[in-house]
């Protein structure tokens, strides 16, 4: 440093001095000054780099944002749809249509490499890539030997399933052709669904599930309404109203959704899924059964009817104090967070719910104060129904022993969800029918026994 400083010293020196011998002109000391001043920026600059010449990088860094357009640039607008609506359908077609998948199965069954493995046809390295070269340009991107590797198991002689490589082909084609579908809706064009873009996507769905024949039209505003709140409950958990089209993808909820493509789905797969008729019907016939007054909208008093109508007040308060209402009722969208909440109590998204009607104090986590609000509930409840009130100090210490937290006097959200007895901590705190299934889980589990072994006997 000490150096390039007796550097420009030493150029201003000749370079005043050869100004003044060349001149032979006399000059005032404010013009020797600015003069001294005017080289001395130049220098400076060039040393660090500031010159015109010295740094011509930035003129290579491709341009990386592009304003969107506002709503008055209606041209610039339709130029951007009809741009990504010609991307989206060249996306398209470099996808494996139909033909293409089956002369792709029709190779790999050709280039087997024996012997089989009960009955299923392996393909070991060099099969793989004879395939990949006779199967055409689309397919190159699944002839790798990062993909057969992710695809190689404990085969003895280095080979791969055949089916498995298939469905795996089959499985990226599908979440393409999805994302494709999706994007398609993405009126924004950021990579997101608003509720409105998502409940349009499954209302366009709904004629290609053969599950949802049955559907009443009249019903499938209350349907989409149903299905797309699933997506925001657990997708959404800041509420911002808008969903990643690659978070949608990443989770189960879609295939669920497009499970129900199949005509001869079980009864018992309808009946776990949330998206099918069956289930959809139940939640919506659930409602209609607590709104008494038929005004489409649920009071507390009607949602205290709700499962085994064994919630406690307080905590129904604090539904109705921290969930959005109308006039101090809750419309079906309301009713649907909750149903979700209480149905998948281990989710963490569920958690949340709950949590946030449990912090009554808002402070980000339970301490004894707030678990004793709301368990004097249920020894309330306990006196009602003719039981001995449980001690408080019992429940309290085998609520900490269960979560274990980080702060041994307060309970975090995070220590709720990492010590997986969330909903077990949740339900002693607002369902006296809940609380009792608990404090006699042994008894119970001593009398199903005891069943089974009547049923053995038989």
């Amino acid at each position: 440093m000490r150096e390039s400083a007796m550097d420009w010293k030493e150029v201003l020196r000749q370079r005043l001095a050869t100004s003044d011998t060349g001149l032979n002109k006399k000059k005032s000391e404010q013009e020797l000054k600015d003069e001294e001043m005017d080289l001395f920026t130049k220098y400076y600059s060039e040393w660090k780099g500031g010159g015109k010449n010295t740094n011509v990088f930035h003129k290579s860094i491709p341009r990386f944002y592009y304003r969107l357009p506002a709503e008055d640039e209606v041209l610039l607008q339709k130029l951007r749809e009809e741009s990504r609506a010609v991307f989206l359908q060249r996306k398209s077609r470099e996808l494996l249509d139909n033909e293409e998948l089956q002369n792709l199965w029709f190779l790999l069954d050709k280039h087997q490499t024996p012997p089989m493995i009960g009955e299923e046809a392996m393909i070991n390295y060099e099969s793989f890539l004879k395939v990949g070269e006779k199967a055409g340009p689309k397919c190159k991107q699944f002839f790798t030997a990062k993909v057969f590797a992710k695809l190689l198991h404990t085969d003895s002689y280095g080979r791969v399933s055949i089916m498995q490589f298939f469905n795996y082909v089959m499985r990226k084609v599908w979440l393409h052709q999805t994302r494709i579908g999706l994007s398609l809706y993405d009126v924004a064009g950021q990579g997101y669904l608003r509720e409105s873009d998502l409940e349009n996507y499954i209302l366009e769905l709904i004629p290609t599930l053969p599950q949802l024949d049955g559907l009443e039209k009249s019903f499938y505003s209350f349907y989409v309404c149903t299905a797309v709140r699933k997506f925001f409950f657990f997708l959404d958990p800041l509420r911002t109203g808008k969903i990643k089209i690659q978070d949608i993808l990443a989770c189960s909820f879609l295939d669920d959704l497009l499970e129900l493509r199949d005509e001869e789905l079980s009864k018992e797969s309808q009946e776990t899924n949330w998206f099918s008729a069956p289930s959809a019907l139940r939640v919506y016939g659930q409602y209609l059964n607590l709104d008494k007054d038929h005004n489409g909208m649920l009071s507390k008093e009607e949602l205290s009817r709700y499962g085994t109508a064994t919630m406690t007040n307080v905590f129904l308060d604090r539904v109705f104090q921290e969930c959005l209402t109308y006039d101090g009722e809750m419309d079906y969208k309301t009713y649907l967070d909750f149903v979700l909440a209480l149905e998948n109590r281990k989710e963490p998204a569920a958690l949340q719910y709950i949590f946030k009607l449990l912090d009554i104090e808002n402070k980000g986590y339970l301490n004894v104060f707030s678990l004793n609000y709301f368990f004097r509930a249920i020894q309330e409840l306990m006196k009602i129904h003719g039981q001995d009130p449980v001690s408080f100090q019992d429940v309290k210490d085998e609520i900490f022993d269960m979560v274990k937290p980080k702060d041994p006097f307060k309970i975090s959200l995070q220590d709720l969800i990492n010590s997986n007895q969330g909903d077990t901590v949740t339900t002693i705190l607002i369902d006296l029918n809940g609380f009792w299934t608990y404090e006699n889980r042994e008894a119970l589990v001593a009398n199903d026994s005891e069943n089974a072994a009547d049923l053995d006997d038989t």
